[in-house]
């Protein structure tokens, strides 16, 4: 028997990705906010880069850990039969000329 899709499977995957983008530019926010209160608790104006750089590195963190989440998906999925690569499976064409 074949298990059936969750009916808000798609929903969920866009806002996953959609999550992705969100957190990016959160991080870079957090990162320049971090980075100008440094700046004002210590009067030093580097800190502010410093905070910028955390920021950008935890966006680029974001996106590792997603790329890695769909790269453990797709080899979930290619472990399926249905979806395994055989170079000498023969495709079948006759398909397309019925319409």
């Amino acid at each position: 028997m074949q298990e059936e899709e969750p009916k808000l499977k798609k929903v969920v995957d866009a806002a996953d990705g959609l999550s992705l983008g969100i957190s990016m530019v959160v991080a870079v926010l957090l990162g320049v906010a971090i980075g100008l209160g440094l700046k004002s608790l210590f009067g030093i104006a580097w800190l502010l880069w410093i905070g910028v750089f955390w920021g950008v590195a935890a966006a680029v963190l974001n996106v590792y850990k997603a790329y890695q989440r769909q790269k453990r998906s797709m080899d979930e999925l290619a472990k399926d039969p249905r979806y395994a690569y055989d170079p000498n499976k023969k495709i079948d064409d006759d398909d397309d000329d019925k319409y």
